[in-house]
């Protein structure tokens, strides 16, 4: 069976890549051990390679990441519109070339767009992965959330990455929609060693955007007292995006205050692997959130997690207890939550770690998907 992944996210030379297409790489390769796969995705260059088991075939586009082009800012529509155009295109050639036995979508808009249209052509079955800016975002602009609905309602499979968030989808389209997790594999980080007790070594590490939370993080961090820094060994914000300024801006007036905290840019996963695997805590102070991939990699290593109650980690902590929950997500509720995790043990939470990797395991993910594909009579 020979599956195609169409994708607006797949790891290439560019910074911050890494962070947004690795899983899907990894999800790729894992399922290449069995199909045939091969990924046709955005780039700023059009290229054809191989990456271990996967052909690779980049088609261009203006510029990444695409989450970053709004239709509701008339200047991006240059953009969106050729952009549009070179995807459907460079699927089209691929399928009339080569005439793959499934297209897999991630995501729902602009790749399930282009998977509906052209499975639609040339009568190859679809499916869609969703994720939470598919649904909770675009699908929240009246002039696409029509078409969202009808892209979705083609596919012969939908997906979503939480819980939650298929739920949404089934409401928004009224078909069935199958949770599959995100995750990636991380290399195995060199040993090292986690706190009990305080004082704690801190990290954050995503993109830096309202969404995420970054400003909310901050916004603590200028709130703790003396007494809450007394039990913070060291601090690390990694990553970039469009609160660059801020978060500088914020650190160095922590930094004026003597506090340890230290500013990094975007991370390889060999690099994030290091990080999480250093970390006592992961800080996730998200506003919007389906279940990030930042989370699976935080379980693999066993790092406990100071997240906000959004999307699927309520749910997730009442299962799993990976950590501690903020009460609300806002800077006072995330305010909480650490000085919780401060004040506690952090081995505390290695059962419910243990529980959580074990269901965010990429071969059994892979192989869900492959089983849903190919049918019961397979």
């Amino acid at each position: 069976m020979h599956v195609a992944i169409v994708t607006t996210s797949y790891p290439d030379a560019t910074p911050g890549s890494e962070a947004a297409g690795s899983f899907v790489a990894d999800f790729a390769q894992q399922l290449a051990r069995q199909l045939q796969v091969t990924v046709i995705a955005a780039a700023t260059r059009a290229s054809r390679s191989r990456d271990g088991n996967v052909d690779v075939i980049r088609f261009e586009v203006p510029r990444l990441p695409l989450s970053l082009l709004k239709p509701s800012h008339p200047g991006d529509w240059p953009a969106i519109i050729r952009t549009l155009r070179n995807g459907k295109h460079a699927l089209e050639k691929f399928v009339e070339d080569e005439r793959p036995d499934y297209l897999f979508a991630l995501w729902a808009l602009p790749s399930g767009h282009w998977a509906a249209s052209v499975g639609r052509r040339f009568d190859i079955p679809f499916g869609i992965w969703a994720l939470g800016s598919d649904i909770w975002s675009l699908g929240q602009i009246p002039v696409l959330r029509g078409h969202l609905r009808r892209v979705l309602r083609a596919a012969d499979n939908c997906f979503a990455d939480g819980l939650k968030l298929a739920k949404d989808v089934e409401s928004l389209s009224r078909r069935r929609c199958h949770f599959l997790a995100s995750t990636r594999v991380l290399p195995k980080p060199g040993d090292a060693s986690k706190a009990g007790f305080s004082p704690y070594k801190l990290a954050f590490l995503g993109r830096w955007h309202k969404n995420k939370g970054v400003d909310v993080l901050m916004e603590t961090l200028l709130t703790l007292s003396d007494q809450d820094w007394s039990k913070i060994a060291a601090l690390q914000i990694c990553g970039g995006g469009p609160l660059h300024d801020e978060v500088h801006r914020l650190a160095a007036e922590l930094q004026l205050q003597n506090r340890p905290v230290e500013v990094g840019g975007y991370l390889d996963k060999q690099d994030a692997a290091g990080l999480i695997n250093w970390a006592d805590y992961l800080l996730l102070p998200s506003r919007v959130e389906s279940i990030p991939v930042i989370f699976s990699d935080a379980v693999q290593l066993r790092t406990p997690i100071v997240a906000t109650p959004v999307g699927d980690l309520p749910a997730l902590h009442e299962r799993f207890s990976f950590g501690t929950l903020a009460p609300s997500p806002s800077s006072e509720g995330f305010l909480q939550a650490l000085r919780e995790a401060l004040n506690g043990n952090a081995m505390d939470f290695g059962a419910g770690l243990d529980a959580a990797a074990a269901e965010f395991d990429i071969a059994d993910i892979a192989q869900r998907f492959v089983e849903e594909i190919k049918g019961p009579d397979s």
